[in-house]
């Protein structure tokens, strides 16, 4: 009876791991119960930024609300420090982080990520009257830049051993080039194309040297089953044109990627 007694004891603790591990709520399973998908964002227009009624707007502002609507629930927009990108995933304060992320190896290795929607660059944005001798990395190495926090802009500063300063946003970079105190900054090329030059808030700007060549993705949380659905939603809008038709509204038509 002794043995007998332990025996069923054994059996009843493994059905109550596998009534826990099954128990388990799944990425896609929460959001629906919430009735939202949180969307992690900073400031970074033509992706996400906010219209004269400060409502979120851009190529993945519109994109995110469209995939949100897929699945039947609301998107919220939570504007984040871009350095705890990560952080902010694994603690559950937002469920994925979809602003033209740079799919490099720090992302990888804390998110599971979507396939690549996009492609990008990092680029250097001087005034324009400094634009002829800022042609060449050789040419910028003894300029001051400025740079977003946790960006892959500074990525780019560090490896090629330039003198940079970190604010809190690729839109502040560029406020201190017209203050003066950076001679340069590095950001998005497709930021770069929407907010410097003719007909833009810094048309006293201009963008040059590109450093790099990289693409973006959307992070969520190791193991969300919200990454294939995310794949499978993008593969259906760029076939329907959805991704197509926000491209052209956006202006980022140029730098979209076959999704397949």
């Amino acid at each position: 009876m002794k043995k007998l007694g332990k025996g069923l004891l054994a059996v009843l603790m493994m059905l109550s791991v596998v009534g826990c591990s099954s128990n388990e709520k799944t990425d896609s399973e929460v959001i629906k119960e919430n009735g939202k998908l949180v969307v992690g964002i900073t400031d970074f227009e033509p992706m996400d930024y906010k219209d004269e009624n400060g409502q979120w707007i851009g190529f993945d502002a519109d994109l995110a609300t469209l995939f949100a609507k897929s699945l039947g629930v609301e998107v919220e927009f939570s504007e984040i420090e871009w350095d705890n990108k990560s952080i902010e995933l694994k603690s559950n304060t937002i469920d994925c982080v979809w602003n033209g992320m740079t799919l490099n190896d720090e992302v990888k290795s804390t998110m599971d990520c979507s396939n690549a929607y996009m492609n990008n660059a990092q680029v250097v944005v001087v005034d324009k009257e400094f634009a002829d001798k800022a042609q060449t990395v050789e040419d910028i190495k003894g300029f001051k830049f400025a740079v977003e926090v946790g960006s892959a802009g500074k990525d780019m500063a560090k490896e090629n051993d330039f003198d940079y300063t970190e604010f809190d946003s690729q839109a502040k970079t560029l406020v201190e080039i017209r203050n003066g105190s950076c001679d340069a900054a590095i950001i998005d090329l497709l930021m770069a194309a929407a907010m410097v030059g003719e007909g833009t808030s810094f048309d006293d700007l201009t963008y040059t040297v590109a450093l790099n060549e990289e693409e973006y993705g959307v992070g969520f949380r190791q193991g969300s089953d919200l990454v294939e659905k995310l794949n499978a939603f993008l593969v259906d809008s760029y076939k329907d044109g959805t991704i197509q038709k926000l491209a052209d509204q956006y202006g980022v038509s140029a730098a979209i990627v076959e999704q397949k």
